[in-house]
């Protein structure tokens, strides 16, 4: 990555002029996060600036010690005269896209986003500037999704034939954006709703945000498992290799994620039911945020990376590989930092 306004160190992407890191993932003096995710909002810096819209979850993943401050989409922050603002990436719930300027000089982060439509948090907003540097977790033609109201149908429907059989559905889905997207978007009024620890106190941090979501309740003040008959219950993915399950007796477990889009990747989850939902941009997604940023050069980061900036340079595009330390699709689900851990 060439020598700019913000380069890349063995601490995360660093804006020199403005002395701030932008997802840092070793502990830095100023830390600016775009979501909060787990491999973006690393704990251990001496100060943050998040995302308003985000600050309930960024409290939860950081901790009461931490020095957070805020600042809402739109508005500008000032460091040694570099202007810093947050703009929606569609992602989750506060999660944005960091726009950087100086000198007339402008790049943007945009860390993990999507374009598509979802009542859980703000939309996509495409920024125009000279450096843009992009995802690229579902960066292939194959991956092109689905509407999303086909998905909630799909889920629907079976939660419904499972409660036709007296079983239990036990979807399993991040816990933070997964998991609230797809209680926004089911058909509620099916049967009730528990959810894992994980998920119960990041949902209520939605709810308090003003973000819709139906009412549940925590598995764990349960005590007769025949009162999940015919419920659905959400829970992140690393609760399917725990004995956690056997709580609901007769049941049908499904996944939630871009992934069930690879052939077999059903049956490596040895679940019943796969459904195609992803909280990231899709290969058209991608490539449309590219064409509107109109950016001169694009750093292409964690995901397909090498296939991506190969098709963006044949097609005109001068496009750079950018190797960062970011897990990429939702892996943050397995470092879980809310202290609830049934």
């Amino acid at each position: 990555m060439k020598s700019g306004l913000v380069t890349l160190t063995d601490r995360g992407l660093y804006c020199r002029q403005g002395d701030f890191y932008i997802d840092p993932w070793k502990p830095v003096k100023r830390a600016v996060l775009t979501h909060a995710h787990a491999d973006h909002t690393y704990r251990g810096n001496e100060d943050y600036l998040v995302p308003a819209e985000g600050e309930r979850l960024s409290r939860i993943r950081l901790g009461d010690e931490a020095k957070i401050s805020t600042q809402k989409y739109g508005e500008i922050g000032l460091f040694n005269g570099v202007k810093v603002s947050f703009h929606p990436a569609g992602h989750v719930l506060g999660s944005s896209q960091v726009r950087v300027e100086f000198k007339g000089e402008i790049w943007v982060v945009s860390g993990d986003y999507k374009l598509m439509p979802d009542e859980t948090c703000a939309p996509f907003e495409p920024i125009k500037c000279h450096h843009f540097i992009t995802e690229a977790t579902f960066g292939l033609p194959i991956y092109r999704w689905q509407p999303t109201k086909f998905v909630f149908s799909e889920i629907n429907s079976w939660w419904r034939r499972n409660q036709e059989k007296g079983k239990a559905s036990v979807i399993f889905a991040y816990s933070l954006g997964k998991s609230q997207r797809v209680m926004n978007g089911i058909d509620r009024s099916i049967g009730r709703i528990f959810t894992h620890g994980a998920v119960e106190r990041l949902t209520d941090a939605y709810r308090e945000s003003g973000v819709d979501m139906p009412e549940t309740q925590y598995v764990g003040s349960v005590g007769n498992k025949r009162d999940f008959s015919g419920s659905l219950i959400v829970a992140p993915p690393s609760a399917q290799a725990s004995t956690w399950l056997r709580r609901f007796g007769s049941h049908s477990t499904g996944f939630a994620s871009g992934w069930m889009m690879v052939r077999g990747a059903r049956r490596q989850r040895a679940v019943d039911r796969g459904f195609v939902l992803s909280d990231h941009a899709d290969w058209p997604e991608l490539l449309r945020a590219i064409q509107m940023s109109e950016a001169e050069t694009v750093y292409v980061t964690h995901g397909f990376i090498e296939e991506v900036v190969r098709w963006l340079n044949e097609n005109g595009q001068n496009a750079v590989p950018l190797k960062t330390q970011f897990i990429g699709d939702d892996a943050e689900e397995e470092i879980v930092n809310t202290g609830e851990h049934e």
